[in-house]
């Protein structure tokens, strides 16, 4: 693939002249607009992991990955455990929300009225100057080379958000700018998913590689409408624990003691807790034109 140098009027294609942000373009930049328990994408100990239903299915050796973006949760979400997470005891977390502004009303201890007001949001809360608190953002992916393929969620930490770009190297909202900057979005180009080998933690950068013709363009807008993309995006949690019942009438509810913060373990994937196991015999592909391939096979090593 050819890097996308310049955007200009020439070079793109005729959906990208109609001058129009799509949905996830501007849900991408905080414009606004609308849980993947399936297919998705980990980056778990900073490598490509194809997981279906909780089980690893497969890793990747090359440190990119080629996909197209079909759609966007508009908001960063946000997740606190009081202990640290165990990836083969699955529980929820104790706090979170979906939108980062406030707690969502299933948490089991939340630990503020607001987000902004949370003292597990507060630099240093966690370990070192970190939060305690986790930013997380979810996108509906589809494989570069398999655009009718099946949808993935994939779920980034804060690291893959926020910071600033190096060169052509840009983390999600510094992308997601300068995408629409041009009068495109990420689901008008193939975008290479890389890995920033200088962090110690899983970090991708987004890099634009190549318009989508106006044939893939129309399978991306169909696939990013579908339900699979649209339950990628949204945020659930599943309850193992109790909802506190109403307060009765007349009375108030008791103040909850904020809870001790346990530092966040950066590394560790960012979607709901499952429980993964790997796949008896799953193969790693040495090169990404094997993907569809595996993921095609995804559905025969499922439960």
């Amino acid at each position: 693939m050819s890097n996308i140098v310049e955007f200009n009027a020439s070079s793109a294609p005729s959906f990208v002249k109609r001058g129009e942000l799509s949905a996830v373009a501007r849900a991408l930049v905080g414009g606004g607009g609308g849980s993947g328990g399936g297919k998705r994408i980990s980056i778990r100990g900073g490598v490509f992991r194809l997981v279906s239903e909780g089980k690893e299915v497969a890793a990747i050796e090359d440190r990119h990955l080629d996909v197209v973006v079909v759609n966007a949760a508009p908001k960063v979400s946000r997740t606190f455990y009081m202990k640290k997470y165990d990836g083969d005891t699955p529980s929820a977390p104790d706090c979170w929300s979906a939108d980062g502004e406030k707690p969502n009303a299933t948490s089991a201890n939340a630990q503020a009225e607001s987000c902004a007001t949370c003292p597990q949001n507060i630099a240093g809360s966690g370990d070192g100057n970190s939060r305690a608190c986790r930013y997380s953002q979810r996108l509906a992916v589809v494989l570069a080379n398999n655009i009718d393929g099946d949808v993935m969620q994939l779920s980034l930490p804060a690291q893959s958000i926020f910071g600033k770009e190096e060169g052509d190297n840009r983390p999600l909202q510094a992308y997601a700018r300068y995408m629409a900057a041009q009068g495109a979005g990420a689901d008008m180009v193939v975008t290479r998913l890389k890995f920033d080998t200088k962090a110690a933690v899983p970090k991708l950068f987004f890099k634009a590689m190549r318009w989508l013709t106006d044939e893939e363009y129309a399978t991306s807008q169909e696939k990013g409408a579908s339900k699979e993309a649209v339950n990628a995006v949204t945020m659930t949690v599943a309850q193992t624990d109790k909802v506190p019942p109403a307060p009765v009438a007349g009375t108030a509810p008791k103040a909850k003691k904020a809870a001790k913060p346990v530092a966040p373990v950066e590394d560790e994937d960012t979607a709901e807790p499952a429980v993964r196991k790997e796949a008896a015999g799953a193969a790693v592909p040495k090169r990404e034109a094997n993907l569809a391939n595996i993921v095609d096979a995804w559905d025969e090593t499922d439960d």
